[in-house]
């Protein structure tokens, strides 16, 4: 084994969570995180000698790949207002929680969805993120900014219709 196949190998040891974390958050689905993860790997590694930043250049390949999924495929989840009923009480609150902030995260648009995942996800700054989606920082604010606010209308509990009223 050459040191660049060490390198490599290492930094996949060092890292590979950290993109499996992103790749879910773009996805939504463990499988095709695991999917998009492992192909932005192969690109990678066949550059890896000449790629002078490999996290940046992985969030851009898994990126575009998710991106070309999208325009390929369009969106195989339609997230509803009312999610389904789950029993309560049973230890899964937290699962419940996440996977419906993750529907919510699934119902943005695919540059929106990267750029808060790139944020808040992977805890990139607004220049890494502008770096890697390959626009301005004034862009990614915008766009994480109402990537937020959608989450939080559609993380919002329902109201009755007459909260706040006196009968």
């Amino acid at each position: 084994m050459s040191a660049s196949e060490a390198d490599f190998r290492q930094f996949v040891d060092t890292r590979y969570t950290d993109l499996l974390r992103l790749a879910y958050a773009l996805t939504g689905s463990a499988h095709e995180a695991e999917d998009l993860v492992q192909g932005a790997l192969v690109k990678v590694m066949r550059r890896w000698r000449r790629v002078e930043d490999p996290m940046a250049y992985l969030r851009r390949v898994m990126i575009n790949q998710r991106t070309s999924g999208w325009r390929r495929f369009g969106a195989r989840e339609v997230v509803t207002a009312t999610p389904p009923d789950r029993p309560v009480g049973d230890g899964t609150a937290a699962v419940d929680d996440r996977q419906t902030v993750l529907a919510a995260l699934r119902g943005l648009p695919p540059r929106m969805r990267a750029a808060v995942a790139l944020r808040y996800v992977a805890d990139l700054s607004e220049a890494e993120t502008a770096a890697t989606l390959g626009c301005s920082v004034g862009t990614v604010k915008s766009q994480t900014s109402k990537g937020l606010a959608r989450l939080r209308e559609a993380l919002e509990p329902v109201r009755p219709l007459n909260s706040g009223r006196r009968a």
